[in-house]
């Protein structure tokens, strides 16, 4: 038992010696002009998502108005699918939103929590068309229509909704 106790001892004292001769990284002894493997290392970016702008554009009478959202989204509001979505709002006679997404039929809401009607960078005169992404918009004093690429549409007017 002597024996092996001290031959441990023996042994650590040897690890330790030549532990403490050994350099550190960075340390005395280590050579300074060679970067470390930890910094050589490449280092995994996220892909960089491009955001969009938001366009408005509002009918000549006030009451309905419409925000684009550019595929990707912007920096306040991404849409569940990763966009485009076009989303118009109507305030009379019944506070309504219609919504087309990148594909599938038109959704109105009638029960709108933000309500938020009716503002936009440009007025959309009667007779004039818009257009962004896949959605074409014709404005007409019976009402606003407009159409995804992919058929589906949406009309809003005082008289009249409709969703396909």
């Amino acid at each position: 038992m002597r024996f092996s106790v001290a031959a441990c001892a023996v042994l650590l004292s040897a690890a330790a010696a030549f532990a403490a001769s050994a350099p550190t990284p960075g340390g005395p002894g280590a050579d300074k002009g060679k970067p470390s493997q930890a910094e050589t290392q490449p280092v995994e970016k996220a892909p960089v998502r491009t955001l969009g702008v938001a366009q408005t554009f509002v009918m000549p009478s006030g009451n309905i108005a419409c925000i684009y959202i550019p595929e990707g989204g912007t920096a306040v509001y991404q849409p569940a699918d990763g966009g485009p979505e076009l989303s118009c709002d109507r305030m009379e006679p019944k506070y309504v939103r219609a919504t087309l997404g990148r594909s599938g039929k038109a959704v109105i809401l009638s029960n709108v929590g933000d309500q938020g009607c009716c503002g936009g960078d440009r007025t959309v005169d009667y007779g004039e068309t818009w257009s962004a992404g896949p959605f074409t918009c014709h404005s007409e004093r019976t009402g606003l229509t407009c159409e995804s690429d992919d058929g589906h549409s949406f009309l809003l007017s005082r008289a009249r909704i409709r969703a396909d």
